[in-house]
């Protein structure tokens, strides 16, 4: 894990290579696409794209439109602005009549560094995972989140994609194939699983590397689909390795941490912890210190597994 791509920038330029194959593809924003990089699509495509200006309910309307009238609409903002500011309209709209509206956020989570509180949208799964029918993916990096693009614009209904701003380091090479539902061990492990998403994903791998000096072994998985969810996989890990971990950039409640003591409660309890924010919000800061200062990092993680351990 060397090179560091935005998967945002990866998005942008997916967006103008679907463009190129298929001319039902538009994409909207909200007066953010030097941002979420929407950019690229509007210089090659600009028939195609709808600025909307700093009015994101009346872009998510607009793009609903846009799907009622047969083309794929791939709609951007902020992950504060989109559900966090528009969510009726997106339960309304999108969710009760199940159109066919990709809504791509970026900035989630607390990485947006020195764009502070007010810009940090870390309630987004929980909203989203609470609309009927909605398919939500959480990019581990830049080759999952090309993939993970092309498959929302190829399959019917409405998807949210998470995204977030920093560079991350890539998790896959190119031989990696994004499968919806489906989670990917990253690292096979006996002793605990650590179940992460997003960038979160690589502090994991990380976590398990210094775990595994000191004697513990740690199965990685990266669960990037969270509806629907790889209950297959959860419930694997927790017959094999009896105690799980889950890592996201996201509330400790209505997120991954959330869906993983929903099926193992369900179908195979066993000790957990979650490396997760703690129903509080973060301050402004770059966001490496951010990260480290909320344990939202390796550090964090193995400090849960050690917590896990003494309970299995």
């Amino acid at each position: 894990m060397t090179e560091k791509i935005a998967p945002r920038d990866t998005y942008g330029k997916t967006l103008v290579e679907l463009g190129r194959e298929n001319p039902d593809i538009v994409v909207l924003d909200a007066d953010l696409s030097k941002s979420t990089m929407t950019k690229y699509f509007a210089k090659e495509f600009p028939e195609r794209f709808f600025e909307c200006g700093i009015a994101e309910q009346n872009m998510v309307s607009i793009a609903a439109g846009l799907a009622g009238a047969g083309k794929i609409p791939f709609a951007s903002t902020f992950a504060v602005f989109m559900p966090g500011r528009s969510f009726d309209q997106i339960r309304m709209s999108v969710a009760q009549p199940s159109f066919n509206v990709k809504l791509v956020a970026t900035h989630a989570g607390i990485s947006v560094g020195e764009d502070g509180t007010s810009h940090q949208s870390i309630e987004d799964l929980a909203l989203i995972g609470a609309l009927p029918g909605f398919t939500i993916i959480v990019p581990a990096d830049s080759i999952e989140t090309a993939q993970a693009v092309r498959v929302a614009a190829a399959t019917p209904g409405p998807f949210y994609i998470r995204l977030g701003r920093p560079k991350v380091s890539l998790v896959y090479d190119e031989s990696y194939r994004f499968e919806l539902g489906k989670a990917v061990t990253l690292r096979p492990g006996k002793d605990v699983t650590i179940i992460a998403i997003g960038l979160m994903v690589g502090e994991a791998l990380q976590a398990a590397t210094d775990l595994a000096g000191r004697g513990i072994d740690c199965r990685v998985i990266n669960l990037p689909t969270l509806k629907p969810v790889d209950e297959a996989a959860i419930i694997q890990a927790a017959k094999e390795t009896k105690a799980i971990v889950t890592a996201e950039e996201h509330l400790e409640h209505g997120g991954l941490g959330s869906l993983v003591a929903q099926v193992t409660g369900r179908h195979y309890p066993v000790p957990l912890e979650f490396v997760a924010m703690k129903d509080r919000y973060a301050e402004s800061g770059k966001d490496v210190e951010l990260l480290q200062k909320y344990g939202l990092s390796a550090a964090g993680i193995s400090a849960a597994v050690g917590e896990v351990i003494k309970r299995k």
